[in-house]
């Protein structure tokens, strides 16, 4: 090897070597890569019939990237954009307050909408937050990720009216929310989340009291409403090594009269369909809608398998998710939406879109149904 090749091929591995060290430093450091399972954790999630060697599967096969590499993925995604990936202006939105939000009678359904999946469910006198993502920036460095379209939301953390409950759908950054959670906790009752995230909520300072973790399958009861966790087809992690060691869900609210699901992140499968023969039909279904692409179809849906699934759980209301918050795929903000409408209208499927913080109450009166995304400048 001639020297001036030798000198740069040492002085790049040490760069790599420096890079790797870095990066393992941060990681370690960093709270928001959360905490780390013990033994007896992992002995309980191999209880599961979803823990195989340290990782959680699916209930059918599923592949997480197809027909590329992660390379040509992010190649695409960084320097191949599409030219509508981003509104041109912030989003219009309804400012909310605590006392706005927790003025409800007991038979009140209301769902309010952040933006992306975050929502809060009044349901049964009860206040449950969905994967309360409620912060400005997404993960742990902010220039890493995509930012997100509105430098403000409807509401802040502090903002919120006391929670009964969070349900947590999986561990991605962009629905499980360090310094959200970090701002909420104490406020919130009880958090209930999927097997394996127990251990970034104590790294986070809940006390272990106010955390259940449940396999699909597993009920929760809570006065006038019974909570369950049910499956998705996805897969988790935060960190460099700990690709699918928490489990993903769907979830199931239901109180006396009234019914909401939530799909949680996934790909189209036969689970839809069990769910809804199950504990449909449902009132309102919030349904992941956005930041999909055909290379990882089997983990995120397309929006006509995301109005498909709907009708699968058997939802008298559509309530497309997942969307208006981050550019995390490579097609056009507005794309979600406008696919999803069109193919609810094909099916004759009531569909609301609500402005982020708009209130939608189910069995009131008429639901938001305005296109407002095709005036935002």
């Amino acid at each position: 090897m001639r020297k001036p090749v030798k000198i740069f091929f040492m002085a790049s591995s040490s760069i790599v070597g420096v890079l790797l060290m870095a990066a393992v430093a941060f990681v370690s450091i960093s709270p928001e890569f959360g905490g780390k399972p013990t033994k007896a954790d992992k002995q309980m999630y191999a209880k599961s019939g979803h823990y195989e060697d340290g990782e959680f599967k699916n209930l059918v096969p599923t592949v997480e990237l197809t027909g590329g590499s992660m390379v040509k993925v992010l190649w695409k995604f960084l320097f191949r954009k599409e030219p509508n990936a981003r509104p041109p202006g912030p989003l219009p939105m309804q400012q909310l307050d605590s006392l706005t939000i927790v003025r409800k009678t007991p038979d009140l359904l209301r769902v309010t909408w952040f933006g992306h999946s975050a929502s809060l469910v009044e349901l049964a006198g009860k206040n449950i937050l969905l994967d309360p993502m409620l912060s400005i920036d997404l993960g742990p460095s902010a220039w890493l990720t995509p930012p997100r379209y509105n430098a403000t939301l409807p509401i802040t953390p502090e903002q919120l009216p006391p929670i009964d409950a969070v349900l947590i759908s999986h561990d991605h950054y962009d629905h499980l929310d360090y310094q959200t959670i970090r701002r909420i906790k104490s406020k919130v009752a009880h958090f209930y989340v999927p097997l394996g995230i127990g251990p970034h909520l104590r790294k986070w300072g809940v006390a272990p009291e106010r955390i259940t973790e449940m396999n699909w399958g597993d009920e929760a009861q809570l006065p006038g409403l019974t909570v369950v966790c049910t499956p998705s087809r996805h897969f988790s992690g935060r960190g460099l090594t700990n690709r699918n060691s928490t489990l993903w869900s769907s979830w199931v609210l239901k109180s006396d009269s009234k019914r909401v699901f939530y799909s949680g992140d996934g790909g189209y499968s036969p689970h839809f369909k069990a769910i809804g023969a199950t504990h449909g039909p449902f009132d309102l279904a919030l349904i992941e809608c956005g930041q999909y692409d055909q290379q990882w179809s089997q983990i995120h849906m397309m929006p006509e398998q995301s109005v498909q699934a709907a009708v699968d759980v058997r939802g008298k209301v559509m309530l497309p998710v997942h969307w208006a918050a981050f550019t995390e795929a490579n097609h056009a903000w507005t794309d979600p939406i406008e696919r999803a409408t069109a193919a609810a209208m094909r099916l004759h499927i009531p569909v609301t879109t609500p402005r982020l913080g708009e209130p939608v109450v189910v069995g009131s009166g008429p639901l938001p149904s305005s296109p407002w995304w095709r005036q935002v400048q």
